[in-house]
Parts: C-alpha cells; sequence; structure tokens
C-alpha cells in the first residue's frame, strides 16, 4: 500500500526520524558502556569481574522483567493516544509506575533478604572470595531496582508518545555517569566491586528521578501524577495482560541461553572464550533491529487504538523495510570489520578463527532471518496479541535452540558450532510462525477498545 493512498497518516517521515534515531543511540550505549564497564571491573581482579558476572546474569532477568512490563504499559498508553482519549493514557501511566514500583520494592526486599541462599542455589558452591564479591555486587544492585524500574516504565512512556529523545539524552547521561563513577570508585578509591555497584545505583537514581520529574509536566500528552495514587485493578490487569507473557517469554530466552552457554562450557576453554567473543560482536549487528522492536510499539499501538488497521499494516511494511535494510548494513559492517575488531582480543588464532565463524554464521543469517523472528512480534504484542508469541517463542526456545543443540553440538561433535546451528533453527521456525500469524490477520481481532 503507497503512502499516498493513506489519508491523514499518524507518523510522518521525520517524526518516525526523531523516534527511532534516539532508541538506535540508546541500544549502542547500552552495548559500548557495557563493555567499558567489564573492562574497568576486570582491573579489580578475577575474583570481582566472576562475581560479577554472576550476579550480572539475574540483574538481566530482573531488567527484562522490568522491561516487559513496562511495555505492557506502553502498548496501553499508545493505544489511548490512538483513542485520542489522553485522559485514560494519563491514568495508564500513573498504574504502570505504581505497579511496576511495588513488583521492583518486592523483588529488592527478596534478594537483600535472600541474597546467600539464592546464590548458591543457582551457581552452587563458589569460591569464597567470588561469593563475597557477588554479594556485595547484588545488594548495591538491589537496592536499585525499584530506580531502575521507574526508570523504564518513564522512557517507554515517553517512547508511547512519539518522543524518545528526552530518555535518550537522559540515557546518555546515565551511561556517562556510571562510566565516570567506575572510574572514581575503582581506581580512585580502590573499592573495586562496590565501587561499581555503587557508580551503577547513584546512576539510575538519578536518571529515575529527572525522567520521572519530567514526565510530570502536565503540558504532554502523557504525564504522571495527574490522578494520583490509587490501585485501579482493571487498568492494571490490562498493562499486565501484555506485559507478563512478555516477560515469561523474555525469561525462559534468557534461561535457555545460559543452558546453551552450558553446553558450550562443556566443550573447553576455547570455545568458552570463542563463544563469549562472538556473542560481544553479534549483538552490535542487531543494534537497530532492537530499536525497531521498541519503535513498533508505539507506531503500531497508536494505530490500533485509533481503531485503523490499514494504517497498522502500512507502516508494519514501512518500518520492516527499513529494519531489514538497515540490520543487512550493520551486519555486514560487522562482518567487514571483524578481522580488525578481533585483532583486538589477546586470544590464540584456533580461539579467533572459531569466534569468526560463529559471528559469520549469526549476522550471515541476521541478515535474512532476525527482524521477521524478532521485530514482527512487537507488531502482534502492539495488538494485545500476546500469547502467540510466547507459546510459540517458548516452545521453539525448548525444541530447536536447547533441544537440537543437544543432538547437533554433542551428538553430532559440532561444539559451539552445532549450538549456534541450531540457534538458526529457531530463526527459521519463529520466523515462519510470526510471518503466517501477521499475514493471517488473526492478531487484529485481540484489541477492544474501552
Amino acid at each position: 500500500m503507497r503512502e499516498k493512498e493513506i489519508k491523514g497518516t499518524l507518523f510522518s517521515n521525520q517524526a518516525l526520524w526523531w523516534l527511532i534515531a534516539p532508541l538506535v543511540v540508546e541500544q549502542i550505549l547500552a552495548v559500548t558502556v557495557g563493555m567499558v564497564d567489564t573492562v574497568m571491573v576486570s582491573s579489580a581482579g578475577e575474583a570481582a569481574t566472576s562475581g560479577v558476572s554472576l550476579v550480572d546474569m539475574i540483574n538481566t532477568l530482573i531488567i527484562n522483567i522490568f522491561a516487559a512490563i513496562a511495555t505492557g504499559g506502553a502498548v496501553v498508553s499508545s493505544q489511548y493516544l490512538g483513542q485520542k482519549d489522553k485522559n485514560k493514557a494519563c491514568q495508564a501511566a500513573d498504574q504502570l509506575l505504581l505497579i511496576t514500583g511495588l513488583i521492583a520494592i518486592g523483588i529488592m526486599v527478596l534478594c537483600l533478604i535472600f541474597r546467600r541462599p539464592f546464590l548458591s542455589i543457582l551457581y552452587g558452591e563458589i569460591e569464597a572470595d567470588v561469593m563475597q564479591n557477588a554479594l556485595i555486587y547484588l545488594i548495591l544492585s538491589a537496592l536499585s531496582y525499584p530506580f531502575l524500574a521507574v526508570y523504564n516504565s518513564c522512557a517507554a512512556l515517553f517512547r508511547s508518545m512519539g518522543n524518545s529523545r528526552i530518555s535518550m539524552q537522559v540515557s546518555i547521561l546515565m551511561n556517562v555517569m556510571n562510566a565516570v563513577g567506575d572510574y572514581v570508585f575503582i581506581f580512585g578509591f580502590h573499592w573495586g566491586v562496590a565501587g561499581a555497584a555503587l557508580a551503577s545505583l547513584i546512576s539510575r537514581m538519578t536518571a529515575c528521578v529527572i525522567l520521572y520529574l519530567r514526565l510530570r509536566n502536565p503540558a504532554l500528552d502523557i504525564h504522571a501524577g495527574a490522578h494520583g495514587i490509587h490501585w485501579d485493578g482493571r487498568m492494571i490487569h490490562r498493562i499486565l495482560n501484555i506485559g507478563i507473557p512478555s516477560g515469561v517469554e523474555n525469561s525462559i530466552f534468557q534461561l535457555g541461553r545460559v543452558l546453551v552457554v552450558g553446553i558450550i562450557a562443556g566443550f573447553g576453554t576455547i570455545q568458552i572464550a570463542a563463544n563469549a567473543v562472538a556473542n560481544n560482536l553479534d549483538s552490535m549487528g542487531v543494534l537497530p533491529g532492537s530499536a525497531m522492536n521498541l519503535a513498533m510499539i508505539t507506531v503500531i499501538g497508536q494505530c490500533v487504538g485509533a481503531g485503523d488497521y490499514d494504517q497498522a499494516q502500512y507502516y508494519t511494511k514501512k518500518l520492516m523495510t527499513v529494519t531489514y535494510a538497515v540490520n543487512m548494513v550493520t551486519c555486514l559492517a560487522v562482518l567487514g570489520a571483524m578481522p580488525m575488531i578481533l585483532n583486538l582480543y589477546g586470544l590464540s588464532d584456533e580461539t579467533l578463527a572459531l569466534a569468526s565463524t560463529l559471528v559469520l554464521i549469526h549476522d550471515g543469517c541476521a541478515i535474512f532471518l532476525w527482524p521477521s523472528a524478532f521485530t514482527l512480534t512487537s507488531v502482534l504484542r502492539a495488538a494485545n496479541d500476546v500469547k502467540f508469541p510466547m507459546v510459540v517463542s517458548i516452545g521453539s526456545m525448548i525444541v530447536f535452540r536447547i533441544g537440537l543443540s543437544y543432538i547437533v553440538a554433542i551428538g553430532m561433535g559440532l561444539g559451539a558450532v552445532g549450538v549456534w546451528i541450531a540457534m538458526v533453527v529457531d530463526w527459521i521456525v519463529r520466523a515462519s510462525f510470526f510471518i503466517w500469524r501477521y499475514r493471517s490477520g488473526k492478531w487484529k481481532i485481540y484489541y477492544r477498545a474501552e
């Protein structure tokens, strides 16, 4: 469908650009600053690095929970904006901030009280100095959870209004503060893991306060504090009805990644190191796609809220085309720069050769499969069709990414290469189901205006 055939489009090309470009910057920041963090923490010793890495796996899981609930709030708010009902959009915003805050406080309390048994259950018997560093990092990380949850929710609400520049600006500030704090506390005060965690806590607190205060501006289409603090069970149910399936899907996905790494760990140090290097590089290739996932929620959510599925299909086609084009450019750029980047790692030739093979598998196949396997699901979620992608993603993860990994990696003796081949098969299955679901039009029946 050509743009001239659509009357009164909700988003101009310029509006889409100002929505998407800051999101790409945020994704790039998340990767690059994360790498800087890792380098700084590593200077505190192997025990510190190990302790932080163990807790970071927990943090990633918890952050995904917050992001999933924030996505639920963003979808509901976007749909109300599509209906031109700003009052309900503000009401949804208040309920999102309330429920994410309460959930985050609950998780924080549990982590603080049961921190040692929690780590022991997850990782078994680990060395005493590693456990001590992990405990310190977990305590300070847990204290930041409420601030991180509210920050994610505020950022999602700004995106719902089509304004991702504010969240980008605050994200830049937060990441710069975190990097500077790491340098000061680790190298200046020699606080090690505690310094790294304290820098994260301070930066997250600052970002949360700034973004929340900016969201209280009554001139915004969606602003916080318009309805005060009260429990609206019906609105919270709408938010969680979208957020919980997404959260379950993301949690299982992260758990699957942990299990797959466990398979690779059985093949020795070379394959473990190659897999770690490849994971660092391949994520760079799909950064634009990750940004488009967030943009889709805003754009398609508003179209669905307005009851205009012609525009929803028009923007899906347009944004998917952009995602494929940019994804291809970035993946090819990573593949082209890979020899130079790998030279920065002080690893053996055998390890680097295997890492090159893994990145080639990932980014070479991602050009054709990744947007349909991961970005197209945002269209379904924006229309409240959340259970189908959850079931498909979990089923494909268990059967193909995990189950097939055992067969190909262990049974056929392909090691890490076999695991990554199984990952591509998982993408093919996901993409096939999601394309079928979208083309069937069944995703259009789940949204009910209120």
